[in-house]
């Protein structure tokens, strides 16, 4: 797997990773669900903490709901890309439970992006509704 180094400082050494690189980094990984909308798992709001201790990085993650079938995708992105770094010998991604994901966790950007217009629900709604009424279901 090719190595990234990140910017070096004044002095020609390498900066160590931190929460902010890692978060940055995050921001390639998407939800298979939301990768057609280019919503990051970042702007999804699944990222609960990262903890950067020496050279090794702990994600913990929400998921949005407890029978998501992607999480081994996501769990092997999210460590591939982090590992990407020179500074980063060790990936831990794990899944928390507390607290819940909500759609409140959302970024404005995601927000935007998994919003419906009102004039593509109208045609949905109506064709629902004579269904309803022809099929008598």
């Amino acid at each position: 797997m090719k190595k990234t180094t990140n910017k070096l400082n004044s002095n020609g050494k390498d900066l160590t990773i931190t929460k902010d690189s890692v978060i940055e980094a995050l921001r390639d990984c998407y939800d298979p669900c939301c990768e057609d909308r280019g919503i990051s798992v970042v702007d999804m709001g699944l990222i609960e903490d990262i903890k950067v201790n020496n050279r090794k990085v702990d994600i913990e993650i929400l998921l949005t709901t407890g029978w998501c079938p992607s999480v081994s995708i996501l769990f092997k992105m999210m460590k591939e890309r982090i590992e990407e770094f020179e500074e980063v010998d060790n990936v831990d991604v794990k899944v928390v439970w507390d607290p819940v994901w909500t759609m409140e966790r959302l970024s404005e950007s995601a927000r935007k992006k998994l919003t419906i217009p009102l004039k593509e629900l109208i045609p949905l709604k109506k064709k629902q509704l004579l269904e309803q009424q022809q099929g008598g279901k």
